[in-house]
């Protein structure tokens, strides 16, 4: 027998390359890491998602069982359902001027917010930058500020009526004087926190006032300026709301003021759920802005 049909008899079939051990384990420890990676996402998400379902759930079922009953004065959440249903699934109609879904007038309210603690914020950042750098300005104004600040929203209503003579520029004044004071506060206090080494660079650097405001005074008070502006914006949602049920318009406080005299009050239940909504809404962003801003530093 021939050598070529002697190999041929005995290597029938080449055998496969034996690939290396690294080669093999590629696949199920990619496949493992992103079981991993999902597994975490679902606990997270079921950590977070779960238990406020669970409570929001109970605390329904405890309205519902308390004012399911002859004679209750509150309605309960299936009443709510049903008589304010168009205000829950469509909150952007328009029937009118004045009959518009509780989107729009949120929207109105926010747009005054959204000037009067803008306007706030600036204002409120360089004076508490002031305060904090100035020592005859601590002593001048800060006893002034602690009596203003006391002052309840609604008490500046009639002042700035009296002095715009309009409902708009009024509840925008009312936003301003109340969501100010934390800002000023917290501002001054993160000015004064400074660390005298940042003075001494800025020294050596030889800054001028404005470099010396943003390049230092601005980033070292950051953490402080952002709770001061997480403090305001919910005291300016607290203020419009409280100042739309008094001076009109189209806003969501006028809304609640409207429905409780034409006893509503289904409606104003989903208002109020509304109101909340978007007061954790705002709180969350200027959060999230203060912990992107300051990467994560609170202020101590």
């Amino acid at each position: 027998m021939s050598a070529p049909a002697l190999k041929a008899q005995t290597s029938p079939g080449k055998a496969p390359p034996v690939k290396p051990a690294a080669t093999l384990l590629k696949l199920p420890t990619r496949t493992a890491a992103r079981q991993a990676q999902a597994l975490a996402v679902l606990r997270r998400i079921a950590t977070n998602v779960i238990p406020p379902t669970v409570t929001v759930l109970a605390l329904l079922l405890i309205w519902q069982i308390l004012c399911d009953k002859p004679g209750a004065t509150l309605p309960s959440p299936l009443a709510v359902w049903k008589e304010a249903h168009d205000l829950i699934v469509d909150p952007f109609f328009v029937h009118g001027s004045q009959d518009v879904g509780l989107g729009w007038r949120v929207l109105v309210s926010l747009q005054r917010v959204a000037i009067g603690f803008g306007l706030a914020a600036v204002v409120g950042i360089l004076v508490g930058a002031l305060i904090g750098q100035s020592d005859w300005a601590m002593r001048g104004l800060d006893p002034v500020f602690q009596v203003l600040r006391t002052v309840p929203p609604l008490a500046w209503l009639p002042i700035s009526l009296a002095a715009f003579r309009d409902s708009s520029p009024s509840a925008i004044f009312v936003i301003f004087i109340t969501s100010i004071w934390p800002i000023i506060i917290n501002t001054a206090v993160g000015i004064r926190n400074i660390p005298h080494d940042y003075r001494n660079v800025a020294a050596v650097l030889r800054l001028n006032t404005f470099e010396f405001f943003y390049r230092i005074m601005i980033p070292s008070a950051a953490p402080y300026i952002f709770t001061g502006l997480r403090i305001g914006i919910g005291l300016a949602w607290l203020a419009i709301v409280a100042a739309e049920m008094l001076t009109g318009g189209v806003g969501i406080g006028f809304f609640i003021w409207d429905a409780w005299n034409s006893s509503r009050l289904p409606d104003i239940v989903v208002a109020l759920v509304y109101i909340g909504l978007v007061g954790f809404v705002l709180d969350r962003v200027v959060g999230a802005l203060g912990s992107l801003a300051t990467r994560g530093t609170a202020a101590s």
